[in-house]
């Protein structure tokens, strides 16, 4: 029973729940396995996407990406480029979309 228990918090942890692979946000909280430190604090940046640019709050920053207040809906998997004040123009990718926030991952960590 204990190997069953713990099959099964696994595989919610790794968002394989039989449903659509999709585990609610509470529970992924609890058990955040990102390995990298987050920078404190927000900065302004500028996004590019579909040959626009955008004015965007940018937060949760880390080497390999970040999340972007967006109030476009881009779909997972567009090509962006974020301008950042510290760091220049980095390529990226979106790797998520909710609720007006974006998750950027960085084609290259920063440094």
């Amino acid at each position: 029973m204990i190997v069953a228990e713990f099959v099964k918090w696994r595989c919610a942890v790794q968002g394989r729940t039989g449903r659509g692979g999709w585990i609610s946000r509470a529970l992924r909280r609890l058990f955040d396995e990102r390995e990298e430190p987050r920078a404190d604090g927000e900065q302004t940046a500028v996004l590019t996407h579909g040959g626009r640019e955008h004015v965007v709050r940018v937060s949760n920053i880390s080497s390999s990406g970040a999340m972007v207040d967006y109030a476009e809906s881009p779909t997972v998997g567009d090509a962006v480029t974020l301008r950042l004040l510290d760091q220049g123009a980095v390529a990226g990718q979106v790797r998520w979309v909710r609720g007006g926030h974006v998750g950027i991952n960085f084609a290259a960590p920063l440094e």
